[in-house]
């Protein structure tokens, strides 16, 4: 490839360890400009932020453009760090916060953020495009107390989801992900990245909370900024992959279910009975105590279960912000036939 545009600022840093730094290239402009956030690929175990694919044609355009490195998570296993996946998404979350810090500086309009990336970078993007805002407006850290919500996202490659049932079923012969919960044998090696799907699936039951909280797919739904998603080929759902880590199944599974949920008569199905019922595959030990208190309250329900089931429907609202929202419910498969 041809010789990259240096950096405006190199080696900048949001945070003490050694791989949270970026490099800051400015675009010439009167006005401030928007930036990119550029997000390395390398199955958060590799990778750097030297080189930034479309460079050039961001900065003729009047884009700034921000590229960061982030801790691996190999690194996080080796400091015992659970789930190890959130060292890279978390530090995509300061270095935006960080960038946004910066506006005035820098010449950058903080409204006008789009993350980009490939692979793991592309779902740390879709992480940040679909999260709630993490900003901490009475943290008395200035960098915390910025937003973390994107104006776009486009993407390469995109693990839209972290759930292995979800995987497994859109794509027979996954083999990714494991290593973000801790199923990686030996973070020396990363050649045994991909070597622990089947206990990854056995423990799904216990990772859920962590699934939840760090898979896109979970996050997704309406009012989230505009998202472009490519692929190097067509997808063919429920058969095995030449390349499982990087299909299109991802995006399609995604782009289906929350397309037909805006429009659909009746629920859509986001977690499938069939997916709940993958759930059981665990055998959970110990015990678990909820304690409730409430008060004003005019309803209140409960339920326990080891698979629940995940539905949503659009529902109009003329004249409001948003005229069509997302109206989510979750119930165990044990309520299933009263439910429907």
């Amino acid at each position: 490839e041809p010789p990259q545009h240096p950096p405006t600022l190199a080696n900048v840093a949001y945070g003490t360890h050694e791989r949270q730094v970026l490099d800051f290239w400015r675009a010439e402009s009167p006005q401030p400009a928007p930036v990119v956030l550029h997000i390395h690929g390398g199955g958060w175990v590799n990778g750097d932020k030297a080189r930034v694919s479309g460079l050039e044609r961001y900065l003729a355009a009047g884009i700034s453009v921000v590229s960061i490195n982030y801790r691996f998570v190999t690194q996080a296993i080796r400091a015992g760090v659970e789930p190890p996946v959130r060292w890279p998404l978390e530090d995509a979350a300061r270095a935006l916060q960080f960038v946004r810090s910066r506006a005035a500086e820098w010449n950058l309009d903080p409204a006008r953020v789009g993350a980009t990336g490939g692979s793991a970078g592309a779902c740390s993007s879709l992480w940040l495009a679909f999260n709630d805002d993490l900003a901490d407006p009475a943290s008395t850290d200035p960098v915390t107390r910025q937003s973390t919500r994107l104006w776009c996202a486009a993407v390469t490659g995109a693990q839209t989801t972290l759930d292995p049932a979800q995987m497994k079923a859109w794509t027979p012969n996954s083999r990714y992900g494991g290593h973000a919960f801790g199923f990686m044998p030996d973070p020396g090696d990363l050649r045994s990245r991909d070597t622990q799907f089947a206990p990854f699936l056995a423990a799904r039951e216990r990772l859920l909370p962590w699934i939840r909280k760090y898979s896109p797919f979970e996050h997704a739904g309406a009012g989230d900024p505009p998202i472009h998603l490519q692929y190097n080929a067509p997808p063919a759902l429920g058969q095995d992959q030449k390349d499982p880590t990087h299909t299109a199944n991802f995006g399609v599974k995604l782009q289906e279910r929350l397309r037909a949920a805006e429009t659909a008569p009746r629920p859509v199905f986001i977690v499938t009975p069939q997916e709940a019922a993958a759930a059981e595959a665990g055998n959970p030990k110990g015990t678990k105590t909820w304690r409730f208190a409430a008060k004003n309250v005019r309803d209140f329900a409960w339920a326990s279960s080891r698979k629940f089931m995940w539905d949503a429907q659009g529902v109009k609202q003329p004249g409001a912000e948003h005229e069509t929202v997302l109206a989510m419910s979750f119930w165990p498969k044990e309520g299933g036939d009263l439910w429907k």
